[in-house]
């Protein structure tokens, strides 16, 4: 699933291309809201919350869009004089895959184009919270509360690597900047959040927050200075691999409540042995096919 950093270049890549903009036309697939007309409407701003998307309009609705797993929001140019469907049809680049589009958004210069999206939702701009209220302080909101935040992880009665992911706490972490950030203090993702003093979290806070804004200036995520696949990360995607400070072999495994468990990858070396829930058994490298 997209993390903050991508949701955040994703929002501003929108932005550039609609704001200030008169929509032409606008084709949403989706339950509930596919016979909405958005067309002569202007796009006032395009927002990250986290990871949710909003789409301001000059009419006072709101677009709100969720990435979850596999989606995305691609840029074409509008080709003048064709209708939604040709601005749509017989647009298969390779970022578009063989997904199903589920919305478009015909600007004056560019169509937004949006496939395999996980949520899609029109709301008026005054009940935006009834979507993304619960939301914890933003990493990459210029007013982040770092105090907030510690103050939510401190409150939390499970491990420090699932309150890192609760996006109630703090919004905009994921999988890989919860790994990296724990591997980064040398953090064991299974302590009991609880145990950790107020300090500890707001080093952790503060890490999160530094490693995600600098994060944003590149399409690849990356906590070692390298974007280059394979060499950004210290210990997300790299199970079964020397860890690059110790040398000891990468892990992952599971964390968070049940039917709500996320891969957290560490290094036992640096991050105070096994979890609780790692089998022990000698880990091939992550996608070799080896357990």
């Amino acid at each position: 699933m997209p993390e903050g950093d991508s949701v955040w270049r994703t929002a501003h890549r929108l932005d550039d291309a609609l704001s200030g903009r008169r929509l032409l036309a606008a084709d949403l697939r989706w339950p509930g809201i596919s016979t909405a007309r958005l067309a002569g409407m202007t796009v006032t701003e395009t927002v990250p919350r986290g990871k949710h998307i909003l789409t301001r309009l000059d009419s006072g609705w709101t677009l709100h869009s969720h990435l979850r797993m596999d989606g995305s929001w691609v840029i074409r140019q509008t080709r003048p004089g064709q209708r939604i469907g040709q601005q749509v049809s017989g647009r298969r680049p390779e970022s578009m895959g063989s997904g199903f589009v589920r919305a478009a958004l015909v600007g004056e210069e560019y169509t937004a184009i949006g496939v395999d999206l996980g949520m899609l939702d029109l709301v008026r701009t005054r009940d935006e919270h009834t979507l993304v209220g619960h939301l914890g302080p933003d990493l990459l909101d210029p007013g982040f509360d770092a105090d907030s935040a510690v103050a939510n992880l401190a409150r939390v009665e499970g491990t420090i690597g699932a309150a890192l992911l609760d996006q109630t706490n703090l919004a905009g972490i994921g999988t890989i900047w919860a790994s990296e950030t724990l591997f980064a203090e040398r953090i064991p993702p299974w302590l009991p959040a609880a145990d950790l003093p107020a300090a500890a979290l707001a080093r952790l806070v503060t890490r999160a927050q530094r490693s995600l804004t600098a994060s944003i200036q590149h399409a690849t995520p990356s906590s070692t200075g390298f974007t280059q696949r394979g060499r950004n990360t210290y210990v997300h995607g790299r199970s079964g691999r020397p860890c690059r400070r110790c040398g000891e072999t990468v892990r992952v495994a599971s964390i968070g409540p049940p039917l709500r468990e996320r891969p957290m990858f560490y290094c036992p070396g640096c991050q105070g042995g096994l979890g609780p829930t790692d089998s022990g058994n000698t880990p091939g490298p992550l996608g070799s096919g080896r357990r």
